[in-house]
């Protein structure tokens, strides 16, 4: 049995100190606001390249800002920043995340978590060997929902698993937003249909693999606005995957087997106070066309998606080893456009680089953990 000392146990109680990478709308509406409110977490640096966003930011959060070609490297040399938060463009989340890994910091990412899979297996790789906390910032998978919809197929409320079906779709962005461009990493299938196929691995039994896919653009896109895949493990049990940047909303997952379905609405953007409602309906008829509703406790995912990060970095024992479902859900992905017979975003493919690449990190004197 392990003997804290006093001391250790008021370091444990210690906040965990964030920096943030860059001054994007989904750190504005997500991450900053629970990063507030969490006391485990103290914001005490935000960086981007514009000085007036950055620093109208950090006074909003009482915190210093780095701004300018420097600013990211700047952030990383700080000794009072334990962890990362990083919503760059999809296309610099590789880059910046191994930068942040070589000075000792933890990394909370936005997804993806690179564009392809080498990248994204040599940061697994990294902070396995430097004992730090690598996530991507996947948040449905920690709403207590699917493990409900988990428990209930474990307990044979649909018979023997045969089909997921899971779509995420979205309508029309402004002609502006990056998620069009693809030296930055957008379309469809890395921002919205990375859902389902994560939806796949948190709910249907692996290893899963590629049989068919879909991708699809506008005449004038560079990228593609929408798609589909189908997967499948061993046993036979198929996921059919929809995602779409210019489509009516929606937002949901059935799960279908010998004797019944499940079907989840709202199941990745739940807001804080939703009460999902899950639906449960037997092949017999017996729960109605309407089937049997399962009202469930809402839950801010935001929060618990953070929780979980926090704890893993304070683990005794050191960090635990990078989830492998990171590997897993870069080798589909990358799977899927190769099917679709679309160019990788990848190596062959390397984005222009920020002003600030080029500035080097210096490493910190050590983990910060």
């Amino acid at each position: 049995m392990i003997h804290l000392s006093a001391e250790a146990k008021e370091s444990e109680r210690e906040p965990v100190r964030f920096g943030v990478l860059g001054c994007a709308d989904v750190a504005r509406r997500r991450l900053l606001p629970a990063l507030r409110a969490d006391p485990g977490t103290r914001i005490t640096a935000l960086a981007s390249r514009s000085r007036e966003t950055t620093e109208a930011w950090a006074r909003e959060y009482g915190c210093a800002a780095e701004y300018g070609a420097s600013g990211y490297a700047a952030l990383l040399a700080r000794t009072d920043v334990d962890a990362v938060y990083v919503p760059l463009p999809a296309a610099l989340h590789g880059r910046w995340a191994e930068a942040a890994l070589r000075s000792g910091k933890h990394v909370l990412c936005e997804k993806p978590l690179t564009t392809d899979g080498r990248s994204t297996a040599a940061l697994v790789e990294l902070a396995a060997a430097r004992g730090l906390v690598l996530a991507e910032n996947v948040m449905f998978v920690h709403h207590p929902q699917h493990e409900v919809v988990r428990g209930l197929v474990a307990d044979g409320a649909i018979g023997e698993p045969r089909l997921l079906n899971a779509a995420f779709e979205i309508p029309a962005l402004p002609e502006e937003d990056i998620r069009h461009r693809r030296e930055l990493g957008g379309g469809a299938l890395f921002d919205v249909g990375l859902y389902p196929v994560r939806a796949a691995l948190h709910l249907v039994p692996g290893p899963l693999s590629v049989v068919d896919a879909e991708l699809t653009e506008r005449p004038g896109r560079e990228v593609e606005t929408g798609g589909w895949a189908l997967l499948r493990n061993p046993a036979g049990v198929t996921a059919r995957l929809a995602f779409g940047l210019e489509h009516p909303y929606r937002c949901r997952y059935e799960l279908h087997g010998s004797e019944g379905s499940i079907v989840v609405d709202r199941a990745f953007t739940p807001p804080a106070d939703h009460r999902p409602r899950l639906r449960l309906y037997r092949a017999d008829g017996s729960t109605g066309p309407r089937g049997r509703v399962l009202e469930l406790p809402a839950h801010d995912q935001v929060a618990r998606t953070l929780a979980a990060f926090t704890a893993a970095v304070r683990a005794e024992g050191g960090a635990p080893a990078p989830d492998r479902v990171l590997l897993e859900e870069a080798a589909l992905l990358e799977d899927i456009r190769r099917r679709a017979a679309r160019p990788s975003y990848g190596h062959a493919a390397a984005p222009a680089p920020l002003p600030a690449a080029s500035v080097s990190v210096p490493v910190s004197a050590g983990s910060s953990e």
